[in-house]
This record gives structure tokens, C-alpha cells and sequence, in this order.
């Protein structure tokens, strides 16, 4: 197995397993385990926790933007589709939240790498929010709060509610 496919596969375990039990609750070799990946492989590929930690992070994002993205591309760059997207996400089997939040509540500061792209995760996500509306900061805070309440209640509604707070500001 070559360095990317291993890199790959312990992605995979990485995000399957850190997003399903928490960051603090999985140890690499639950991590080795999962991937198929040998420990000394594992090293060869993130010379610690928080570097994969860091790298789970970082790869989930670019994923979960371009998905958000092309959705809301699709329905004509109407901000408000933004909720449709995150109600079709908390719908999901498996759902718990937001990775970004459960790592940094888990977390914190302890590890700057991880710190920095959970930081980066919300700046970019704020940006794009900004760049597709006037009122993206709204947005954003309704967005963090539908995907916290939803994760803590179990309830896909959440982001109807926030996108019916948002229509209704927006009115006013």
C-alpha cells in the first residue's frame, strides 16, 4: 500500500471514527484497526494524533463547502437554500452536529494545528455566506445555532426555524 492510499484509508477510519465517538475517545490504534493501515504506516503518514486530527479537519471542510456550494449553485445562489441543504444534512443517518464545534468543544486550544482549521472552517464558511448575501452574517449565526440545536434536540426542523428567523428578518 502505497503512502496516498494509506493516507486515504486513515482518513476514512479518521472521520468515521472521530465524528461517531469524538476525537478524545478514539486512539490510533482504533485508528489502525479501522483503516487496515499498519501503526508503523500510520506514523509514516501523520506523525501524531493532532497532525491527523488536523488533516480530518482540514478535509472535511473542503468537502462540506463544496457540497453546500454546489447545492446552493444549484438553486440559484438563494441564500435561503442554505437551510434547505442543512435540513437535507441533519436528515442524515448518523448525524451529530457540526465536526468543527465537537472538536473545538472537545478540544480547544490545546493543539494550534487543530484550533487553526476549525478557525478556517468557520471563516470560510462565514466568507462564502457573506459573498452570497447582505446578510450573511445572519445567516452564519442562524446556520451555527440550526446545526447545534439540531444535533442536541434530533430535530432535521431546525433549519426551517432558522430559515423562517432569517425570511422573517430579512422582511423587516
Amino acid at each position: 500500500m502505497d503512502h496516498t492510499e494509506a493516507t486515504e484509508r486513515l482518513l476514512d477510519a479518521a472521520e468515521s471514527l472521530f465524528y461517531t465517538h469524538g476525537v478524545s475517545a478514539v486512539g490510533m490504534d482504533a485508528i489502525r484497526t479501522e483503516s487496515g493501515v499498519s501503526l508503523k504506516r500510520l506514523y509514516q503518514c501523520f506523525a501524531s494524533k493532532d497532525e491527523l486530527v488536523e488533516a480530518y479537519l482540514l478535509r472535511r471542510d473542503k468537502r462540506w463547502r463544496a457540497s453546500l456550494e454546489s447545492y446552493v449553485t444549484a438553486q440559484g445562489n438563494d441564500p435561503l437554500a442554505v437551510f434547505d441543504w442543512l435540513h437535507d444534512w441533519f436528515s442524515e443517518p448518523g448525524f451529530r452536529g457540526c465536526a468543527f464545534i465537537n472538536s473545538f468543544g472537545e478540544l480547544g486550544n490545546a493543539s494550534s494545528g487543530v484550533a487553526a482549521a476549525i478557525r478556517l472552517h468557520k471563516d470560510e464558511v462565514r466568507r462564502y455566506l457573506r459573498e452570497l448575501s447582505p446578510n450573511g452574517d445572519r445567516i452564519f449565526v442562524a446556520v451555527e445555532g440550526a446545526t447545534v440545536l439540531a444535533a442536541i434536540t434530533g430535530d432535521p426542523g431546525e433549519a426551517l426555524v432558522a430559515k423562517d428567523l432569517v425570511f422573517a428578518a430579512q422582511g423587516s
